[in-house]
């Protein structure tokens, strides 16, 4: 490991605050991809009549377990689950119930308050709240870690093309960039959203569009700096290509001040795609979301668990990731002094 590199890892770490978001942001979402281990209507193990079944991974008539019908098994129905105790057992999941799991039972079981039964209560469909959250926060999570590498990736290139030919190139565009970034892109966003099927990839498609001009400005002016160093003329009188030029030797320089601005660029992206949801023109209906849980929220009032539980994990989310993209700005900041 580079001493520069030791270094940047040293500012970082003394950064408490930084670290204690990278650690629990690392563990919230290392158990949100676990989702179906953690909430689900299936049980993780069953063992019956001398026999393993995982039905996690695969489904399982209802006649493997002595029932009448030849139909996926549902595995809540009282019935099932006596069938399968008499001659052997279950392992359910901490949280009997995934994020599409309508509640059943005796009395009224949509908008339930937080109880031993649904922790964080039920919606306005007699769903678990937490489970949805958890399966939410999965889905938000990745769509703004996707969109984070794509849009950075094509603004890297856009402005090292910029800066490194400049002249006309850069020219026209900067223009076109003038142009592009004056759109509307909210609106933008919810009309073309009102006229394609949403759903996760043309989101992040449509998204995308809008979202990769974040970068452009900083690499831009990085290029155009470290194009008329020294090494990067002598590269060239060389003769070595200019695609080498950009992405072995100008790029790294570029890079270090570009890498500080990706925390808060994933936090823009999770955010939008939460406007999306609350406007309803995000994710198809029934998707798991914080968005929509936030609509349900200020849709039922009598229900208060809904919105303080979308505000708080929201509000979570955004603080841990603006916390560790201080740190990384300190880290990358050649005047701080590792403590």
């Amino acid at each position: 490991m580079r001493p520069l590199t030791r270094r940047r890892l040293a500012i970082f770490r003394s950064s408490k605050r930084g670290m204690i978001s990278l650690v629990l942001f690392g563990i919230l979402f290392v158990l949100s991809l676990f989702a179906e281990l953690l909430a689900n209507n299936k049980p993780l193990l069953i063992w019956y009549d001398g026999g393993l079944y995982s039905p996690l991974v695969r489904d399982y008539p209802e006649t493997t377990f002595g029932g009448d019908f030849p139909t996926n098994a549902v595995y809540s129905e009282p019935e099932l689950q006596k069938l399968i105790e008499d001659k052997g057992w279950m392992i359910w999941p901490p949280i009997p119930y995934s994020y599409d799991t309508v509640a059943k039972g005796e009395g009224r079981q949509a908008l339930q308050p937080p109880s031993w039964a649904h922790l964080l209560g039920t919606d306005d469909q007699a769903r678990d709240v937490l489970a949805r959250l958890i399966y939410g926060f999965r889905i938000s999570v990745l769509f703004g870690l996707v969109l984070t590498v794509l849009s950075s990736t094509i603004g890297v290139v856009a402005g090292a093309v910029q800066g490194y030919f400049g002249g006309a190139v850069d020219l026209l565009m900067q223009r076109f960039l003038e142009i592009w970034s004056s759109m509307p892109s909210l609106y933008l966003l919810i009309i073309l959203a009102s006229f394609i099927q949403p759903g996760f990839w043309v989101l992040l498609g449509i998204m995308l569009l809008f979202s990769w001009m974040a970068l452009v400005g900083l690499v831009r002016a990085e290029f155009l700096r470290g194009r008329n160093f020294d090494y990067v003329r002598a590269a060239r009188a060389l003769g070595m290509v200019d695609a080498r030029i950009m992405f072995r030797h100008i790029l790294p320089n570029a890079m270090t001040a570009s890498l500080t601005f990706l925390p808060f660029i994933l936090a823009g992206s999770v955010t939008t795609l939460t406007s999306l949801d609350f406007l309803g023109f995000g994710l198809p209906v029934g998707s798991p979301s914080l968005g929509e849980l936030l609509l349900q929220g200020k849709n039922n009032l009598n229900a208060p668990w809904l919105a303080f539980t979308g505000f708080a994990i929201l509000a979570l989310m955004m603080s841990l990731l603006v916390f560790i993209g201080e740190a990384v700005r300190d880290a990358f900041n050649p005047r701080k002094v590792p403590t």
